[in-house]
């Protein structure tokens, strides 16, 4: 099964240093929260690249990969300099992080995907990779979901793909975090500092999610950055 962990976020320039670090935690906790996907024995990651075969990425090696991308794109400064990396561990386990990061678009959403395939049945932390994105990235809003959720959200809530979402679980930036309703069927777990992390449903509770995400759009917590984008959260 394959679910996909989400955090976007608005325009936020940094240097390649502070990308790379933000890029170096990520693979640190992904490491330590899947050590099934990514292991010293089993497993490393590697860059996918738009042509040509994947390369080999070390966490030391990313400042480096990252000026060669931002090189490689004459926008970056605009857009985001973008990065892909993927590792296959034990017999049905992969992750793939995707990535766009340290720009100022005035449309597009920042952002940092954490795809992972895990063999049915198999316990995942997606609670806990949501919660990492979250603090490592310091985004808008995040979510875990799949097609089926996505796919629920379009057709009976109006859900309007770029913008704000919950899933099984979702991150709220602060600003957002305090125009969560009161009564709301979902689990909520202060982060200090950045926001709020709501345990919304169990897999497959589709229902629950559409009716979540219908009460927190109604209430504002969702609402979109307005266009042109000219800050990172809320």
């Amino acid at each position: 099964m394959r679910r996909v962990v989400r955090a976007f976020w608005g325009p936020r320039p940094e240097p390649v240093d502070t990308l790379a670090g933000r890029w170096r935690q990520t693979l640190e906790q992904v490491t330590e929260l899947l050590p099934r996907v990514v292991s010293p024995v089993r497993g490393e990651w590697r860059q996918v690249h738009a042509s040509g075969p994947d390369t080999a990425c070390t966490p030391d090696e990313l400042t480096a990969i990252l000026l060669i991308a931002q090189g490689a794109e004459a926008w970056s400064d605009l857009t985001g300099t973008g990065l892909r990396l993927v590792c296959s561990g034990e017999v049905g386990w992969a992750v793939e992080l995707s990535g766009v990061a340290g720009g100022a678009p005035q449309f597009l959403l920042q952002s940092l995907v954490l795809a992972v395939d895990a063999p049915e049945g198999a316990v995942v932390p997606e609670s806990e990779l949501l919660a990492m994105l979250a603090s490592v990235w310091e985004p808008n809003f995040g979510d875990v979901s799949d097609d089926a959720i996505l796919d629920a959200l379009e057709d009976d809530a109006g859900f309007t793909v770029g913008d704000p979402v919950v899933g099984r679980f979702g991150f709220l930036c602060a600003a957002r975090a305090v125009l969560v309703p009161d009564g709301l069927e979902a689990v909520l777990q202060d982060m200090p500092g950045s926001g709020v992390l709501l345990h919304i449903a169990a897999p497959g509770d589709i229902d629950t999610v559409v009716h979540v995400y219908g009460r927190l759009r109604d209430t504002g917590a969702l609402e979109p950055l307005p266009r042109p984008l000219d800050r990172p959260t809320l």
